[in-house]
């Protein structure tokens, strides 16, 4: 069974500490960061292990690209998704064909070391936000939505789910939601019309969406993650979502709003998130998974859809993974060259 806490661990290894939390039936998931890889050799020996102890877990990463990639020894270096953005203005067909083999290239690596799902892509617009910048496709909608698409199609032909994040737009907010407050001042309609439609566009071919740490002041007073209206009057009622909702990182510093982190994923999953993730603060996650401790389990039919199609493969210190990957690995990497 799948339980409603993601969390992280330190090291390239399981601790005895790890392995106790992670048999505690509400600890769901687990997120790697760069500190916890070597090679692709030792994160698959460190997912095997995790099965062991927990063969439902959900393990996850953020391998979106650019400067936002934690698995980089021994894998491809991948492009940020603003690069298939620029060269959609010249080349649109290339730049959709580019993004799915992206995608393809990005998942495939993923799954071979038996992490379940990168947290991928951003759905945002790349306006005056100081955290998304080239992280989003574009600066339009009309041009994210066919490159995205494409991205997620990749995805999907490699077998990984998607996470489109994050709802309903962080991009037209300038503050960083890690470090600052963030505050959208806009109407409903001006985010709808707008920074919405990239969510809106692709809901059929969405498997998960993660809501923004913004509070959007005008429409409610919560940060979107934490407001029963974006996640259950329009993200569940209106737009008829039936994915996975994960938080976005519970220790962000736009998420102190709620109290402290066993508040936040209370007010998480109260809002309607199936999934809290609480990163780099074992302490803060252990607070959270008390306050959860005698809670129902989540919902398990929606969160089984994020298990990826782990291949059964040995790994060794570089990735290789056979024709077609060479050859996609190819075309990327010259084209990352070329920028």
């Amino acid at each position: 069974m799948i339980g409603a806490l993601m969390l992280d661990i330190a090291d390239t290894k399981l601790n005895q500490e790890d392995i106790q939390l992670l048999q505690t039936p509400q600890v769901g998931g687990v997120i790697l960061f760069t500190r916890n890889i070597e090679s692709p050799q030792q994160v698959r020996a460190l997912t095997d292990h995790m099965r062991q102890i927990r063969p439902d877990l959900l393990i996850a990463v953020d391998q979106e690209g650019g400067r936002v990639q934690r698995l980089k020894q021994g894998f491809t270096l991948l492009p940020a998704m603003g690069e298939f953005g620029k060269l959609y203005l010249t080349e649109p067909e290339r730049a959709v064909t580019l993004a799915e083999q992206c995608g393809w290239l990005m998942a495939t690596e993923v799954l071979a070391v038996g992490i379940d799902f990168s947290f991928a892509p951003v759905l945002d617009l790349n306006a005056i936000s100081d955290v998304i910048g080239d992280r989003a496709f574009a600066q339009n909608m009309q041009d994210i939505v066919p490159l995205a698409g494409a991205f997620m199609q990749g995805m999907k032909r490699a077998g990984m789910a998607n996470t489109g994040k994050h709802f309903p737009g962080h991009g037209s907010v300038k503050a960083d939601s890690h470090i600052a407050a963030a505050v959208d001042l806009r109407s409903y309609d001006e985010i709808h019309q707008n920074d919405m439609q990239s969510f809106i566009q692709l809901q059929d071919q969405l498997d998960a969406l993660m809501p923004a740490h913004v509070i959007y002041e005008n429409i409610d007073p919560h940060p979107a993650g934490f407001s029963e209206f974006w996640i259950q009057k329009v993200l569940r009622e209106e737009l008829k979502f039936d994915g996975v909702l994960f938080s976005d990182d519970l220790t962000m510093q736009a998420a102190c709003v709620a109290g402290g982190a066993d508040a936040r994923i209370l007010a998480a999953l109260k809002a309607g998130c199936d999934m809290g993730l609480v990163c780099n603060q074992r302490d803060a996650a252990c607070l959270a998974l008390d306050a959860i401790s005698d809670l129902p389990l989540p919902n398990q039919e929606r969160l089984e859809r994020m298990r990826g199609q782990i291949p059964n493969i040995q790994i060794g210190e570089q990735l290789d993974l056979g024709e077609e990957w060479q050859s996609v690995k190819t075309v990327i990497e010259c084209f990352k060259q070329s920028l």
